[in-house]
């Protein structure tokens, strides 16, 4: 096939042709909005699951939907390290900005007025200088210095002048279980009290499985303030969709055992059904594909993910961090005991718990549940068990 027509993406967050599967998380966030519009109280949503199942695509196409009705959006993405909390409170503070500036010409209005004011104020608390909404800060408002407070007045005001255009305010945040546990905690709390209040104010976050756990843990109520939803791998008909839908857009189409034999590679995750639909496209030459066609597809499909993906998170961990992954290996994909690892290395919890929280800081695991641990991504277990096997020969 031409390689410049290959209609798969695979890559982080790079939405595909045929978003298939998704239709009840998109409907519920379609809900959202329109409860919104009928001033009907409404949960926020939360979206998790393992990497590669397609949260980033999913939350970029919900900003879309969110942005066609009007509404006011902020999107980031929570990032670990030292840099981590100030970007996020940066990022919080110039959306703030970006869309209380749009009023500007409508100062007159007092709570445009008032809404300008305490923007202005929340950006000089977390150190946005420079900035000019046409007003004088507000030193009764976003000017406490406790970072819930703050954020609380800030986006009361904003979503009480939205509200008066049935439009709302809307926070995306993606890899949100990295956030800062004060910036975490403060979300939580004002996201409360807009429910209580019936602010027209969402956050839609998405995260590893973890996500809700650790919310949990920072708010005892955030069991109850969210919609969770879980993002997996697809079901067998959507899986096909996401193989054919692209392929028959360009006018090309699958053999049944071609088809069948990608999606069994697979496993129905989407990152791997994009992948190796581009290997596909790329080892056919005619049309419908063969299931020659697929054998071929598969061993550039592996190859290719053993070349970047699972490397990419592999190279990045030390020998010690390696052997640590090597005895999770040994459960498949599945949750691994702690203390099973600990047997399979002959070593005490103790000490592996430095090993266990660097792979978590670095996102190669996870930990599901008090005692346990996963892999992030799909198939990890697999590719170091082919590496195993590469070192023995």
């Amino acid at each position: 096939m031409e390689p410049d027509l290959n209609p798969y993406h695979p890559g982080s967050g790079i939405a595909p042709r045929v978003l298939a599967g998704r239709e009840s998380d998109l409907a519920a966030f379609d809900s959202l909005i329109a409860r919104t519009k009928l001033s009907v109280p409404v949960r926020p949503i939360v979206y998790s699951g393992l990497r590669g199942v397609g949260k980033t695509v999913l939350l970029n196409r919900l900003r879309s939907l969110a942005e066609h009705h009007q509404f006011a959006v902020i999107q980031f993405e929570a990032r670990p390290g030292a840099g981590g909390p100030e970007a996020s409170r940066r990022a919080l503070a110039s959306g703030f900005v970006r869309i209380s500036g749009r009023y500007r010409m409508q100062v007159s209005t007092a709570r445009i007025k008032q809404m300008l004011s305490t923007v202005t104020s929340f950006s000089l608390s977390v150190g946005i200088e420079g900035l000019s909404l046409g007003v004088d800060r507000d030193p009764s408002r976003a000017s406490s210095g406790l970072l819930d407070l703050d954020l609380q007045d800030s986006v009361e005001d904003i979503s009480l002048a939205l509200r008066h255009e049935r439009s709302a305010l809307v926070i995306f945040i993606d890899e949100m279980q990295e956030l800062d546990e004060e910036l975490l905690e403060s979300l939580l709390t004002v996201q409360h009290y807009a429910m209580q209040r019936e602010l027209p104010f969402y956050i839609i976050g998405t995260g590893l499985p973890n996500l809700p756990a650790k919310l949990t843990e920072a708010r005892s109520y955030a069991e109850r303030l969210f919609e969770y939803r879980i993002i997996g791998e697809l079901d067998d008909d959507a899986a096909r969709e996401s193989l054919t839908g692209p392929a028959g857009q360009m006018g090309q189409s699958y053999s049944s055992e071609a088809l069948e034999a990608l999606i069994k590679e697979t496993g129905n995750y989407p990152y791997f059904l994009q992948e190796f639909g581009s290997a596909m496209w790329t080892v056919a030459t005619a049309s419908p594909f063969s299931v020659q066609n697929a054998q071929a597809a598969v061993a550039l499909g592996r190859a290719r993910l053993d070349s970047g993906f699972f490397p990419a998170r592999w190279e990045r961990a030390t020998p010690s961090e390696r052997a640590y992954m090597s005895a999770m290996a040994t459960d498949g994909d599945r949750e691994s005991r702690s203390a099973d690892i600990s047997q399979r290395l002959d070593k005490s919890a103790q000490a592996l718990a430095p090993m266990r929280a660097s792979l978590i800081s670095k996102g190669i695991i996870y930990s599901p549940q008090r005692g346990y641990v996963a892999f992030t991504v799909p198939g990890m277990a697999d590719f170091i068990d082919r590496q195993r096997r590469l070192l023995e020969d």
